[in-house]
C-alpha cells in the first residue's frame, strides 16, 4: 500500500517548496518553484498573488508527476506563509493591486500616525508596536495614497491564507498571520474594534479568524481540476512563517530561542502565556498551538546581507565557498564591523548598512566574516531585549542559512554565549506547515506530539569562553555604531531621492 503523506507549504519570499512528509516524518518527495519579486521604488517590496498560486500548483503537479505521488496518497495539506503581506480583495474575491510585502518600508508616516493617535493603549491591544512592513499600515499607507484601490476593499487577507482561500473557496485568517496585521486583540484572539474605530477601518474588511490546525475542509473540484489533486484532500489552516518555523525546529518549551536566517532573521522565543509584556520592544503574536504566544524580533536584511555580498562582490565563487572563506579571518574580522541594515529596519526605514574600521589590510575573507558577525550581532540586541525583561533560556536552536555553516554555528554560540544547536532534519517552516496538516487530520493528538515525532536534534555548539570574551568587545563598538549612523544615512537618503 503507498504511504499516506501531507503536504507542506512553504510560501517563502522568492520562491514557495513543497514538501511530501509521511506519518513517520520523513520527506518522501519535495519540488519548489521561483517567482519574482517587484521593486517598483526604493523600500518598495511587491508581489503578484496569483504568483504564488501558479508556483504551488506548478510544484504539486510536480509531486504527482515526476515523484510518482498518487493524488490519493495525499490526504491533507497546510501551510507556512511569508507574514505581514496585505492582498486586498474585492467583493468578487478579485486582486485589486499588487500585494505589499513585509520587507516594504514605504508606510513611515502611517507608522507614526498609529504609534502617535494610540500611544500604549495600541501596545497594550496588539502587545506590539507599529511598524513599517506590517499589515495595519500598509493599509492605511492605501487608504492615503491610492484611495480608488482602498475604496473598493471588501476584504484583506494575508498570503498563505490566500492561497489557501484559492484551494477552497473558503475566505479565512488563521489566527497567527491575524496577530500579525497588528490589527488583533493578542490576547482575546479577536479583530480589534477599538483600532477599527481609531482608523475608521469597516469591520466587515477583516476575515472570520480560524486556528492553525484548524480542519477547514476539502480541496475544492476547481483547484483539484487544476491541481490534479484529490477533493478527497483536506486543507488545514497553517501558520505564518516564523510560528511554522518554531514549531519545525521544536520550539516548545520557554527556555527556548530559535535563531532563523533566511531573506531576514528572526529571533523568536517560546511564550506559555500573555502575561508578559516586552513593552514592543520585540513583537509579541498568538502561536500556531493553540492558546500559547511567541514573540520575536526581526533583522530585516539578515541572509539578504550576504546574497547582495554574494552578488556583487564574490559571484565567483559558491555560496558555501564564501562563507568558508571566513575561515581565514579572525574573530574581529581583522577590525571590520559590518551592519546590515541594508533595506533599512523596522522602526527606522531610512537607516543604511555601513562598514566600519575598512583598511587596506583586509582581504575579502574579512569582508565576509564581517557580514556574517554583523548579522548575529544584530540577534544579540534582541538577546538582551529578553535578557532585560527577566526572560531565561538556554539552548539557541538555528536554523536557514545560519545552521548550514558550522563556522557560522559557532559564531552563533560565541556571541550568544550560549549552545547553540541544529536539527538532523531541517526543513524550516515546510516541516511546521506539515506537522500542522497531521495534527489537523488527527495522526496526532497535539502539536507538541507530531514535533516530537518529526523532528531530531543533530550537534551541539557550546560557547568557547576565551572567544565569547572576544566577541564581547566587538559587540560593545557595534551597539554604539546605529545612533553614530543613523543621521548620515538619513542624509544621504534624503540626497539620493532629490
Amino acid at each position: 500500500m503507498a504511504k499516506e503523506v501531507v503536504l507542506g507549504v512553504d510560501l517563502g519570499t522568492s520562491a514557495v517548496k513543497v514538501s511530501a512528509v509521511d506519518r513517520q516524518g520523513t520527506i518522501v518527495a519535495q519540488e519548489a518553484y521561483n517567482y519574482p519579486l517587484s521593486q517598483p521604488a526604493p523600500g518598495y517590496s511587491e508581489q503578484n498573488p496569483e504568483e504564488w498560486v501558479s508556483g504551488t500548483t506548478v510544484a504539486i503537479v510536480r509531486l504527482i508527476l515526476n515523484d510518482h505521488l498518487s493524488p490519493d496518497q495525499i490526504k491533507g495539506i497546510s501551510f507556512s506563509g511569508q507574514m505581514h503581506g496585505l492582498v486586498s480583495l474585492d467583493k468578487a474575491g478579485k486582486i485589486i493591486r499588487p500585494a505589499i510585502l513585509w520587507n516594504d518600508t514605504r508606510s513611515s508616516k502611517q507608522t507614526r500616525e498609529i504609534n502617535e493617535k494610540m500611544g500604549d493603549e495600541f501596545i497594550n491591544i496588539t502587545r506590539n508596536r507599529a511598524q513599517e512592513g506590517f499589515t495595519l499600515p500598509a493599509i492605511l499607507w492605501l487608504k492615503e495614497n491610492e484611495p480608488e484601490s482602498f475604496a473598493r476593499i471588501d476584504k484583506i487577507v494575508t498570503p498563505k491564507d490566500y492561497l489557501r482561500y484559492r484551494m477552497t473557496g473558503k475566505l479565512q485568517m488563521e489566527i497567527s498571520d491575524a496577530a500579525g496585521t497588528v490589527a488583533l486583540d493578542v490576547a482575546a484572539g479577536t479583530w480589534s474594534k477599538r483600532v477599527q474605530e481609531v482608523f475608521d477601518l469597516p469591520a466587515t474588511m477583516f476575515p472570520e479568524i480560524i486556528q492553525s490546525i484548524d480542519n477547514v475542509g476539502a480541496i475544492s473540484a476547481a483547484y483539484a481540476e487544476f491541481s490534479g489533486l484529490s477533493t478527497n484532500t483536506q486543507v488545514v489552516g497553517g501558520a505564518a512563517d516564523n510560528a511554522a518555523g518554531a514549531i519545525g525546529a521544536a520550539i516548545l518549551k520557554p527556555n527556548m530561542v530559535m535563531s532563523s536566517i533566511g531573506t531576514s532573521g528572526v529571533v523568536l522565543k517560546y511564550e506559555d502565556t500573555a502575561d508578559v509584556s516586552y513593552h514592543g520592544k520585540v513583537t509579541f503574536f498568538n502561536h500556531a498551538i493553540p492558546n500559547k504566544f511567541y514573540s520575536m524580533g526581526v533583522t530585516l536584511a539578515a541572509g539578504y546581507s550576504l546574497s547582495w555580498f554574494k552578488k556583487n562582490f564574490a559571484s565567483e565563487i559558491t555560496f558555501n565557498e564564501m562563507v568558508d572563506s571566513a575561515q581565514s579571518s579572525t574573530i574581529g574580522a581583522n577590525g571590520l564591523l559590518f551592519t546590515p541594515y541594508i533595506v533599512g529596519e523596522r522602526g527606522d526605514g531610512d537607516i543604511r548598512g555601513a562598514f566600519i574600521g575598512v583598511d587596506g589590510t583586509q582581504n575579502r575573507a574579512d569582508f565576509v566574516r564581517s557580514v556574517l558577525e554583523g548579522i548575529i550581532y544584530s540577534f544579540k540586541d534582541l538577546f538582551e531585549i529578553y535578557e532585560a525583561a527577566g526572560a531565561n533560556f538556554d539552548t539557541v536552536v538555528a536554523i536557514g542559512g545560519g545552521a548550514k555553516s558550522p563556522l557560522w554555528l559557532q559564531i552563533q554560540a560565541d556571541i550568544f554565549d550560549t549552545k547553540v544547536v541544529a536539527l538532523q532534519n531541517e526543513q524550516g517552516p515546510g516541516m511546521g506547515a506539515a506537522i500542522l496538516a497531521a495534527v489537523g487530520l488527527g495522526w496526532f493528538d497535539s502539536v507538541q506530539e507530531a514535533a516530537n515525532t518529526f523532528t531530531s536534534f543533530g550537534q551541539t555548539y557550546e560557547p568557547i569562553p576565551e572567544n565569547v570574551a572576544k566577541y564581547h568587545k566587538y559587540y560593545e563598538l557595534y551597539k554604539q555604531i546605529y545612533g553614530q549612523t543613523a543621521k548620515l544615512s538619513h542624509d544621504l537618503l534624503a540626497l539620493r531621492r532629490k
